[in-house]
């Protein structure tokens, strides 16, 4: 078995470790573990760097979506159009709240879901959008926000990929009632487990996703409607506001590896998606190859780790049988091509230019 030499990320904390650290020791020693102070300090910070009004702490991505769509009053008999290319939580989110997640095929170049694609599919049952700013790169925000107001659909956006991301100078998130984040320790922004926020500018909506997302409760032993238990703990928090400072410089220097694999990768015989938007935060940096899995082959055997997001289109997922999904062929095609090249803060350019180059010889 070959070695890693260029592992695709790290977990560990490096430069935030001791900041980590203080924050971890600092929730231990005040013994409050749960919707305390430190939640509520983050949930401020988080919003003012999202450029949001409020932000509410919660479990998981997954649940952030849940909320919102419970909060807005959609479920049953209602349809959400979504992509057919992310993480499956964004189709499972919409089946738990119990609304059926219909799929609009993705473009070919934003790889985000395609606004031409969607209107089509919009009918008397279709309550929301929810695009996903995908691997960093954020959805084509105008053309889907006219299409939103055009038919009187809510707009819920998937930034669970997209911490900071700005979209036509815009920061993501602000284009719809609600958005959704995740926190887990892959993200650009992440935790040592799981967690998630959602942020949003109407403060009416804010304050009943508070009640939702522990359990419905009006005040201590009150449900004032079913909700979830769904809370943002305490040392998640404290870790996430430690790391929120360091997040401008970790997401320049993302943006530095990916210029340096869009420059050394030119003629390598890989198609690399254009950068649609300034605003892109390379949450992850994909490639397309005919070759996939050949390449990943022949980059794992020089020792550089990469993996593939997404390799199952999400209608094409056995837990989506029961929701009749259309076919999109572009996923199809996407998915079957599709492999990421390490990218993370720590990575030395050198190393990036090291995978680039054994990208010409493999591909």
């Amino acid at each position: 078995m070959t070695a890693t030499r260029i592992p695709f990320l790290s977990l560990k904390p490096g430069e935030d470790a001791t900041a980590v650290d203080t924050a971890i020791r600092r929730v231990v020693d005040r013994g409050w573990f749960v919707l305390g102070p430190e939640v509520e300090a983050f949930e401020r910070a988080f919003a003012d760097a999202s450029g949001a009004a409020y932000s509410v702490g919660v479990g998981t991505g997954t649940d952030a979506l849940v909320l919102i769509l419970k909060a807005l009053g959609i479920g049953r008999g209602d349809e959400v159009i979504t992509t057919p290319v992310s993480a499956a939580y964004t189709a499972l989110a919409v089946m738990a709240a119990g609304a059926r997640p219909v799929f609009a095929d993705i473009d070919p170049e934003r790889l985000t879901i395609d606004p031409a694609a969607v209107e089509p599919l919009i009918g008397p049952a279709t309550a929301a959008i929810i695009p996903v700013h995908l691997y960093g790169q954020p959805a084509d925000m105008t053309a889907l926000s006219a299409i939103a107001d055009r038919h009187g659909l809510a707009m819920i956006e998937d930034c669970c990929q997209a911490h900071l991301a700005t979209s036509g100078g815009r920061p993501v998130g602000s284009f719809s009632v609600a958005a959704a984040y995740s926190f887990y320790p892959t993200k650009n922004l992440g935790a040592l487990g799981d967690g998630g926020a959602i942020t949003t500018s109407d403060a009416n909506l804010a304050a009943r996703l508070s009640r939702l997302r522990n359990g419905g409760q009006t005040d201590r032993y009150h449900h004032g409607e079913p909700g979830l238990n769904s809370r943002l703990d305490e040392i998640q928090a404290a870790i996430l506001s430690a790391r929120l400072g360091f997040l401008p410089r970790w997401t320049a220097a993302r943006r530095t590896i990916a210029a340096i694999y869009r420059r050394e990768l030119a003629g390598a015989g890989v198609v690399v998606p254009p950068e649609c938007d300034g605003g892109h935060v390379y949450h992850l940096f994909p490639v397309r190859s005919s070759s996939r899995d050949a390449l990943k082959a022949a980059l794992g055997r020089a020792g550089i780790e990469t993996l593939i997001h997404y390799p199952v289109p999400i209608p094409r997922q056995p837990a989506l049988a029961s929701e009749s999904p259309a076919a999109c062929p572009v996923a199809d095609r996407v998915c079957a091509e599709i492999l990421s090249l390490p990218i993370h803060p720590a990575l030395p350019e050198a190393l990036a230019i090291e995978v680039a180059r054994t990208v010409h010889v493999a591909a």
